[in-house]
C-alpha cells in the first residue's frame, strides 16, 4: 500500500527519510497513515529540528487524546449514532473517523491546515468512511449535534474556544491530556481514559492520562 503522494512529499520536505505507513490503532478497528516510528528513533539535525518546530507534521501522529476519544466512541456509539458531528482541530481525523464508524449521520473534519485535511481524507479512505471537510469552524452553521475536540487545549490561550464549541453544536466532548482541569462552568469531567501517542514519543506518563469532558448548551 502506497502512502498518499502529497502527504509523503510534505513529510519528506521536513524529514528526508521519514515515511508514512498504515498503522493499526491498538484497541480499535481503525488504521491511520502515521509517520514510521523507526524514523523517529534517531537524532535530528539542527535544520530538521528548526523545520519541525516551524511547521510540525502533527497530522502524521495519533495523539493520545484522539486515540482515547476514538476508543470511547467505539464503546459508546450512542454519543454519535444518527447525529451530525464536527471534529474540531481534526489532525489525522481519528475522532471523526471513529464517529463515522460508530454510525454518525454526518461527520465534518475541521482543521486550519490543508495538509491535516488531506490526511483526514486519506485516513477516511483507509477506513472506508466518508467525511466532509472544513477549514473555518466559525463559517459553519449552528447545525451540529456534537462537537468533538481532542488535543486542542495544549495552549491555555485556546481555552476561550470552550465557549465557541457550543456556538456551533448542542453538545461537546473534549478529550485532553495537557490541561488537567480547566474549571469551565459548562463542562463536567466524565472520566479519565488511558492512551498513548503513536508512534511512541516517550512522552511523560502524565500525558497518557486523558480527561474527557462534556458540555451541553442550555
Amino acid at each position: 500500500m502506497t502512502a498518499p503522494f502529497d502527504l509523503q512529499q510534505a513529510l519528506a520536505q521536513l524529514l528526508g527519510d521519514a515515511r508514512l505507513v498504515p498503522c493499526p490503532l491498538p484497541g480499535t478497528d481503525l488504521k491511520l497513515w502515521l509517520i514510521d516510528g523507526d524514523n523517529m528513533d534517531r537524532a535530528f539535525s539542527p535544520e530538521e529540528t528548526r523545520r519541525i518546530l516551524h511547521e510540525p507534521p502533527y497530522w502524521s501522529f495519533c495523539w493520545a487524546s484522539g486515540l482515547a476519544l476514538a476508543r470511547y466512541l467505539a464503546q459508546h456509539p450512542q454519543w454519535v449514532r444518527g447525529k451530525r458531528v464536527l471534529d474540531f482541530g481534526a489532525g489525522s481525523g481519528v475522532a471523526g473517523i471513529a464517529a463515522a464508524k460508530a454510525g454518525a449521520l454526518e461527520v465534518v473534519a475541521c482543521d486550519l491546515d490543508p495538509l491535516a485535511l488531506a490526511a483526514c481524507q486519506a485516513n477516511a479512505a483507509l477506513n472506508g468512511v466518508t467525511l466532509g471537510y472544513s477549514t473555518d469552524f466559525f463559517a459553519e452553521a449552528d447545525r451540529f449535534d456534537l462537537i468533538l475536540v481532542a488535543d486542542v487545549l495544549y495552549d491555555r490561550a485556546n481555552l476561550p474556544l470552550l465557549d465557541a464549541f457550543l456556538s456551533r453544536g448542542r453538545e461537546a466532548l473534549v478529550a485532553d491530556s495537557r490541561v488537567r482541569d480547566f474549571r469551565h462552568p459548562l463542562y463536567t469531567r466524565l472520566l479519565m481514559l488511558q492512551a498513548m501517542t503513536l508512534p511512541n514519543l516517550a512522552e511523560p506518563e502524565e500525558f497518557r492520562h486523558v480527561s474527557l469532558y462534556h458540555a451541553q448548551r442550555g
